[in-house]
């Protein structure tokens, strides 16, 4: 029997503005029987639709958040809307609603996607969660034209 190195299951991280915002909120991610839940909470966002997605590298240091680098695509597909048959980056996770209270949630699922393993084309630690003003487009490309990043989580151990 191999044994591999233990992957971490679970993890709690917190959403920091970037772009001049007050976006903040927090990020859970648990993985269990191979597939990982996202379950996010933000607040102090414009009411209306706003995207989310995974980007490249876990640093928020720059103020407007770019240093976290494009969307996660380690597949190299076109981008688009989630599962579409015409492709979709690994990081596109989606748009979420906000109410008029300035808090938004989304939860989310995949296998797609996990904690700590050793296949990069799915493991998630070392990227970053990125908030966007606006809403993706699921057309655009490289990035569905989502706007400014205005919260920013790098997704470590």
């Amino acid at each position: 029997m191999l044994v591999t190195a233990c992957q971490k299951s679970q993890l709690e991280i917190s959403l920091n503005s970037k772009s001049g915002s007050t976006a903040t909120g927090f990020v859970l991610l648990n993985e269990k029987n191979n597939t990982v839940y996202l379950s996010a909470t933000i607040r102090g966002l414009d009411a209306g639709t706003h995207a989310i997605h995974i980007h490249e590298k876990a640093d928020c240091s720059s103020d407007d958040g770019k240093s976290s680098g494009g969307h996660w695509n380690p597949t190299f597909e076109k981008h688009g809307a989630w599962g579409s048959e015409n492709g979709y980056h690994k990081g596109d996770i989606g748009n979420f609603e906000v109410g008029e209270d300035g808090i938004g949630r989304i939860a989310f699922n995949t296998n797609e996607w996990c904690i700590g393993c050793e296949d990069a084309t799915k493991n998630i630690l070392g990227k970053a969660i990125i908030v966007h003003q606006g809403a993706d487009d699921f057309v655009s490309q490289p990035s569905g034209a989502a706007g400014t990043r205005i919260s920013c989580a790098g997704i470590l151990e």
